[in-house]
């Protein structure tokens, strides 16, 4: 008994915990789970819709005690999911690139950009780091028109606008904050707003290199791997921030966290003899997404973990995060498949950024377009 009251007496201390992620549909669901009325977190807006295997969400997040809540800029985020792009099937990557270019027009028109007006794409990230080079990648991909306008305007067809692009690096390399970089180009070139690219991180796994999320909030490079920089804001540099970003990177606590849970679900899904859902395999193996849509009762939760069955969400992840973090075992993680998932997504957004920003590329020309 004492033994216990010890062990609770150590989980008190976990409640001041909190998860970090990059995703502002995450901390939603994250801050929804703890609110006991249904109507919903009062100055969020958020519309969902599903369509073709891609999720798409539009959260407004208002001033004040909703952007507390959240732990997030008020502001405008649109993410895309799509739980198959892990799977290489290059028809569902021609949809999901036709959606984002159409979405991202959509919200630079919500953020009332003009179709002339000129951009800069900021590539974010270090290139020598596969998890780490999305925004490299995408510039590496993106049509770029600035030097057109400046030297021959006149053989620039109507349905372009002009675009830059650059890849600063990051401050380990160069010794220079991206956010000088970045401010200095701004004084010369003068664009009208900046699109930037970077690798984020998330509190799930099946969210990595699935997840599209689009900011009108600007971003701070690093954050996703706990860098604190100078961020990238409309505040900081004067003129709009789009930021786009991936999910690429969980740390161990979301890993272990989530094993744990799998285990429990297929514990529960065995004791209760639930049909395969897939008739054809005899072993009866779940899916990712049905193992994650079960509720795992009490009963089973005690049995097989006891006293740690009964913790909440954030809890479990509080116990774990505090006995890796002093062993130096909570490890940033990247699936073993990284170099064919970036390509594939730094393509995708190239190619999508490509159709948005300019309306003579559309997604029946745009190979032309890419580099």
């Amino acid at each position: 008994m004492a033994k216990e009251e010890q062990m609770q007496g150590a989980l008190s201390n976990l409640e001041d915990y909190s998860i970090r992620t990059d995703l502002a549909r995450e901390a939603h669901d994250m801050a929804s789970q703890r609110e006991s009325d249904e109507s919903g977190i009062q100055g969020i807006e958020n519309e969902e819709y599903e369509q073709d295997g891609i999720i798409t969400s539009w959260i407004r997040i208002e001033e004040g005690n909703a952007a507390d809540r959240l732990g997030k800029m008020p502001g405008t985020y649109l993410t895309l999911e799509v739980p198959g792009l892990r799977s290489k099937d290059s028809n569902l990557q021609k949809r999901v690139t036709a959606h984002f270019a159409q979405t991202f027009a959509q919200f630079l028109t919500e953020c009332q950009i003009a179709p002339n007006a000129s951009c800069l794409v900021v590539g974010l990230g270090n290139r020598n780091v596969t998890a780490d080079a999305l925004g490299p990648f995408v510039v590496k991909h993106l049509m770029v028109t600035r030097h057109l306008f400046e030297l021959m305007p006149e053989q620039v067809e109507q349905g372009y606008r002009p675009v830059s692009a650059i890849a600063p690096g990051v401050l380990g390399t160069t010794g220079v904050e991206t956010s000088e970089i970045i401010h200095g180009l701004v004084e010369k070139c003068k664009p009208d707003f900046i699109v930037a690219i970077d690798a984020l991180a998330s509190r799930a796994l099946s969210r990595v290199y699935t997840t599209i999320q689009i900011a009108d909030t600007g971003i701070n490079p690093g954050s996703g791997v706990g860098n604190k920089r100078k961020g990238l804001t409309k505040e900081t540099l004067g003129i709009p921030v789009i930021a786009i970003g991936i999910p690429t990177v969980v740390d161990a606590v979301t890993i272990t966290h989530d094993t744990i849970d799998f285990i429990l679900a297929h514990l529960q899904r065995q004791v209760s003899n639930e049909k395969p859902t897939n008739p054809l395999d005899p072993l009866n193996r779940a899916t990712v997404r049905e193992l994650q849509g079960m509720t795992v009762d009490e009963t089973t939760r005690n049995n097989y973990l006891g006293l740690m069955g009964g913790l909440e969400e954030n809890e479990k992840r509080a116990l774990i995060h505090e006995v890796l973090s002093p062993l130096g075992q909570n490890l940033i993680v990247t699936p073993k498949e990284v170099d064919d998932f970036i390509g594939d997504m730094a393509q995708l957004i190239a190619s999508g950024l490509n159709c948005a920003l300019h309306e003579a590329v559309t997604m029946d020309n745009v190979a032309a377009h890419s580099h």
